[in-house]
């Protein structure tokens, strides 16, 4: 059941009923046409064929800010096949890497086939509703899965909520998973170690904004995403750690040396705010930034 209450408030407070599409379809064009901003991965291709002997066609293909692969399935209601829908098509997606990356290679570039990140493949659902018993579902298998629950809106809104976000076996923990000890375990006197202790308390103030929280790393930084990233923590270098937000660079004070717009300007991970991390008391003053770019994504 959608629990966002919506009102006009024109003239007089009325409230925006929610309602259902009209057809699956249009749930998928819409989504398709603007799914970088609704989902954070770049569309690819739409009814994908899975060749004769599987039979099947993937509802849309995309690739997510991380270089994952993503399918998206979509019902205009409540499906109890859905998941297992979507995870069938998956299991052909990992056995045919070499077609997904001709996939990228033909939409978005070489250099973008070559990142693509085979550890953290993503199933997203996108549906009216969910039952318990997909919720459950999601939690037992390996892959990386989201719900997501829609609502139109009125003719001019629609709403989109984050029923369940699993990062599957293989990928980063959520919050609350964490060892403590592992991050005391790493604590030296050096100033490499200052570091290392510093990224771990920068991790447990990420994962500990909300529930709903995953993490995934590769070779040049670890996102933090709920929908989309909202944070991508670059691995220490010298006596400083540096933090991508997808918090408005225009909307936040600039402190020089601390917090600076990059927009336009290449970096490891996503976000066009930097923040440069030397000490607990730069992870203090970041607080407020980091709740910002969560509330974003």
């Amino acid at each position: 059941m959608w629990g966002l209450k919506l009102f006009n408030t024109n003239s007089s407070v009325t409230e925006v009923a929610p309602r259902l599409a009209e057809a699956e379809a249009d749930v998928q064009d819409l989504v398709e046409g603007h799914m970088q901003t609704m989902l954070g991965v770049r569309f690819l291709a739409s009814e994908y064929s899975t060749g004769p002997a599987h039979g099947g066609r993937i509802d849309s293909l995309g690739i997510d800010e991380n270089g994952a692969p993503v399918i998206v399935e979509y019902k205009r209601g409540t499906d109890a096949g859905v998941i297992n829908q979507g995870l069938f098509y998956m299991a052909w997606l990992l056995d045919h890497r070499d077609t997904f990356r001709h996939l990228v290679r033909d939409q978005l570039g070489v250099h973008a086939a070559a990142q693509v990140l085979w550890s953290a493949p993503r199933l997203i659902c996108v549906a009216g509703d969910f039952t318990r018993y997909d919720i459950h579902a999601v939690r037992e298998h390996r892959h990386a899965i989201d719900l997501v629950r829609y609502r139109y809106f009125g003719s001019e809104h629609v709403g989109l909520e984050t029923v369940v976000s699993f990062p599957g076996r293989a990928a980063g923990l959520k919050a609350g998973s964490r060892s403590r000890g592992t991050a005391k375990a790493q604590r030296t006197v050096t100033a490499a170690g200052a570091m290392t202790e510093l990224a771990a308390a920068v991790d447990e103030a990420l994962l500990g904004l909300g529930e709903d929280l995953t993490k995934v790393s590769n070779q040049t930084y670890t996102a933090y995403r709920r929908m989309q990233n909202y944070a991508c923590l670059v691995p220490p270098k010298k006596a400083k750690l540096l933090v991508y937000l997808k918090a408005d660079p225009a909307t936040v004070d600039l402190v020089p040396g601390f917090a600076r717009d990059v927009t336009g300007l290449g970096h490891h991970g996503t976000g066009d705010l930097e923040l440069t991390l030397q000490s607990e008391r730069d992870l203090e003053r970041a607080a407020g930034y980091f709740r910002q770019s969560y509330a974003l994504a």
